[in-house]
């Protein structure tokens, strides 16, 4: 039923000039605009992210987005450049060398972002994921 519904990512923000900076300066998304709510918006790809005014704040532990990109250490690169911070991981089972993780048929690097949610970067890895899909 909801296979062709456009989908919007909704994430509280404690500080909505302190994220607007990140998100627009550091990750550069396009700002879409206020909504009468409250919310801000960014169309990212086909889908909207929105911002949203929330004093208490609420911080996910878990990836909220994910950014699907064509190269990820050019992306890395790039961010990196704009400020934003990469997280690396050293576990026996969950290792990241220059901030990237190889996990099945795609390659993930993990940052957060001004309320302290994970935002994540994944590149599928073309023959793992021709081989798995």
């Amino acid at each position: 039923m909801l296979a062709n519904a456009a989908v919007t990512t909704m994430l509280p923000v404690v500080d909505m000039a302190r994220a607007r900076k990140f998100y627009e300066g550091g990750l550069g998304l396009v700002p879409g605009g206020s909504r009468p709510d409250g919310k801000f918006v960014y169309r990212v790809g086909g889908s909207t992210l929105a911002l949203f005014p929330k004093p208490e704040g609420t911080k996910a532990e878990h990836t909220a987005i994910s950014f699907q990109v064509a190269d990820i250490a050019a992306t890395i690169a790039k961010l990196k450049q704009a400020g934003v911070v990469f997280e690396d991981y050293d576990f026996p089972d969950f290792k990241t060398v220059d901030h990237v993780c190889v996990l099945g048929a795609e390659k993930a690097a993990w940052f957060k972002d001004t309320e302290g949610n994970y935002l994540c970067l994944h590149e599928d890895i073309p023959q793992l994921a021709a081989a798995t899909g």
